[in-house]
């Protein structure tokens, strides 16, 4: 991959089969501004389509993981008569955004390092695992704004809480920190800020020695079922084991047992 200058909104890095994809401006608590969306959404189709990266991270630099949609340029915006920008950003931006994250057929990782509010939050959900910092929380902060929610909140979020804790969380923003997170679902595990970066790691390393194919298909199983029928999913889960059991990582798998060794997975 080509290197991503070190001072742009978002890196990427890829190293052994983890690509890390870090949201990077600090100082304005990783907020979306536009530029920040083009290059995130760039970067996150770039890795979806990288057979190399077999496992992605999203993270931030600094205090926070991501909250949401840079209200500074908003407001500047709004009042410049950019209200177009404002509202169209949710089909240029974060519909093919959190679309890409959901929908790439490998691991996903949110290493929420810090506060994810708003869109941020709704990224995290869109991930496979969130593993949260115990300094780090989730805050639903749309209808502190008057606005409603989007980057997939409606539907990730009740699929992780319930529909009525989830509308109860985007009727009263506040701050549900790690603790709680856990508590709820909302964080698959909680580790002290000192553990985080190891943990995280240790995580996805594992992921990306694993089957790739095998588990990008499992991740689109799991989320098509969620609105379909059991025949419908009982189809899909058919082709995928077709699919599956034709890669060569099933075969060696199947080689490994017969010997008793432990395979060797390449993602393919």
């Amino acid at each position: 991959m080509t290197a991503v200058p070190t001072d742009a909104p978002v890196l990427l890095d890829l190293t052994d089969g983890v690509a890390t994809i870090t949201l990077n401006r600090p100082d304005a608590m990783n907020s979306l501004d536009i530029a920040t969306k083009e290059l995130l959404l760039e970067t996150v189709v770039r890795v979806a389509e990288d057979p190399a990266a077999r496992c992605v991270v999203l993270t931030g630099t600094g205090r926070a993981f991501c909250t949401g949609q840079d209200l500074k340029e908003h407001v500047q915006l709004l009042h410049n008569g950019g209200s177009d920008q404002l509202f169209t950003t949710v089909d240029q931006h974060y519909n093919p955004l959190v679309t890409a994250l959901a929908g790439m057929e490998k691991p996903v990782i949110a290493a929420v390092n810090g506060v994810a509010a708003g869109a941020g939050a709704s990224l995290a959900f869109a991930c496979d695992l969130r593993i949260l910092a115990d300094t780090a929380g989730f805050n639903l902060a749309f209808a502190n704004v008057a606005l409603s929610c989007d980057t997939g909140a409606s539907y990730h979020l009740p699929l992780l809480v319930g529909r009525s804790k989830a509308m109860e969380l985007l009727y009263f923003p506040r701050t549900v920190k790690a603790d709680e997170a856990l508590e709820l679902g909302l964080a698959t595990t909680v580790v002290p800020a000192d553990a985080f970066a190891a943990e995280v790691t240790s995580l996805a390393t594992r992921l990306a020695a694993g089957p790739t194919v095998a588990l990008g298909a499992i991740r689109r199983s799991v989320s098509y079922a969620a609105g379909v029928t059991l025949a419908e999913a009982l189809e899909l889960e058919s082709a995928m084991m077709t699919k599956t059991g034709a890669t060569a990582d099933h075969a060696a798998a199947v080689a490994a047992f017969v010997a008793k060794e432990k395979p060797v997975f390449e993602g393919r």
